[in-house]
């Protein structure tokens, strides 16, 4: 089967390098949002919703040709793979989500997403993020937990294009929207899921969310102990084992 991943944000497939060596299932497809390290198309609005619909028009055509996929999301990557899974499971096999707790009612956007949402405050950010420069972008994000390699192949693709991107998604998804796009998280029962939860990662939600939203979409959950946000650039070999075993159960 056909294993698909997709990224999120400020993120580019390099992300991905770390891991992809040592998945034993494949061919690996890894796909880039509009803005995160791909073209913009012109009148893409960068909405979570309008992001749903570009992962389905990207997956159509793998389904067709080689059948349905296990889909792969990390950061707004694991979002759009929920609302794929939730409005077309018949293009999966399975799903793996590691932010399925954003979907719960009770969650609470964190410090610097909410900052995004600001008018005025949110251009401010990313212009400051854009004039740091590939170096800062870069060791900002190793402080964060990224791995230094990974980091440096992500911090030099930082654009306008991505900055507009930011501050368009997360004003799109502004509460409630998450919370009412949650409300079909049983939809995603329609096929296996999996909900990725690094004990170390404190922006997509509290554990008992986590736990909450995994369990209406009927997903099963795998903590990854000591591990946080960028997991698969900090233990490849165990993520990918992870993930390679829910696929043999599936």
């Amino acid at each position: 089967m056909t294993v698909v991943l997709v990224h999120g944000n400020p993120e580019t497939p390099a992300v991905w390098d770390l891991l992809v060596p040592h998945l034993t299932r494949g061919p690996v497809v890894r796909l880039a949002p509009p803005g995160f390290g791909a073209p913009v198309p012109d009148g893409f609005g960068a909405t979570v919703l309008e992001y749903r619909d570009w992962l389905v028009g990207e997956l159509e055509p793998i389904a067709a040709a080689e059948g349905p996929v296990d889909l792969v999301g990390h950061d707004w990557g694991g979002g759009h793979v929920l609302n794929v899974a939730m409005a077309r499971p018949d293009l999966l096999r399975s799903w793996v989500s590691d932010v399925v707790g954003i979907f719960d009612p009770g969650y609470v956007w964190h410090e610097l997403a909410q900052v995004w949402q600001q008018e005025g405050a949110g251009e401010e950010a990313v212009a400051a993020m854009l004039a740091a420069g590939p170096e800062a972008r870069a060791a900002r994000l190793t402080g964060f937990g990224m791995d230094a390699r990974v980091a440096e192949r992500v911090g030099v693709a930082f654009d306008a294009a991505m900055a507009d991107s930011i501050l368009r998604l997360y004003r799109s998804a502004a509460q409630p929207v998450l919370a009412d796009l949650g409300a079909d998280l049983e939809k995603a029962t329609a096929r296996p899921g999996l909900a990725l939860v690094p004990s170390e990662d404190h922006m997509v939600g509290t554990e008992e969310q986590r736990r909450r939203a995994a369990a209406r979409a009927g997903a099963r959950v795998e903590v990854l102990a000591g591990l946080g946000h960028w997991w698969m650039t900090q233990d490849p070999e165990r993520g990918a084992a992870v993930l390679d075993r829910f696929w043999v159960e599936v």
